[in-house]
């Protein structure tokens, strides 16, 4: 009987990112003789490789967490016409020159760069009516969805 065939792998490479490898035997007929009748062709082992984290260096992101920093806690003005539906006390608002507080950056997540689209998280005030006190959401915003309010 001959050893089955095995699948080539590149050598791993030095980079920041680690791979995953998955073999799986596919389930061969099992005759009642209990041997492989010669006419079926071997069925060959499945090699899948996945990429765990992206080719991103520390430098940067410590950059990008840098840059964004001197924003959280600034005042800014919405100029971008958006409309917000997930605030139950006031349905389909449009937040286009409220003004709220930058509160945190979510474009970095524990020392990794993320996906975010709208990575600044803002804090918003409206007075609803009755209400006794403002009623305080949050949107996640563009950076060219704002612009920021010199307070004097």
């Amino acid at each position: 009987m001959a050893p089955p065939a095995a699948a080539s792998v590149a050598p791993p490479s030095t980079s920041t990112a680690s791979s995953v490898f998955l073999l799986r035997r596919f389930p061969s007929p099992s005759p009642a003789s209990g041997r492989r009748p010669a006419q079926q062709p071997r069925r060959a082992r499945l090699l899948l490789q996945v990429a765990l984290t992206s080719e991103v260096s520390s430098d940067d992101v410590a950059a990008e967490e840098a840059a964004a920093a001197p924003k959280i806690g600034r005042r800014v003005r919405v100029t971008a016409p958006l409309r917000v539906h997930h605030i139950v006390k006031a349905p389909d608002l449009d937040i286009q020159g409220m003004e709220g507080v930058v509160k945190q950056y979510v474009g970095v997540w524990k020392g990794k760069r993320i996906t975010a689209n709208l990575p600044f998280k803002v804090e918003f005030q409206i007075a609803v009516e009755g209400q006794p006190k403002p009623v305080r959401f949050f949107a996640h915003l563009r950076e060219d969805e704002f612009e920021f309010v010199d307070e004097e």
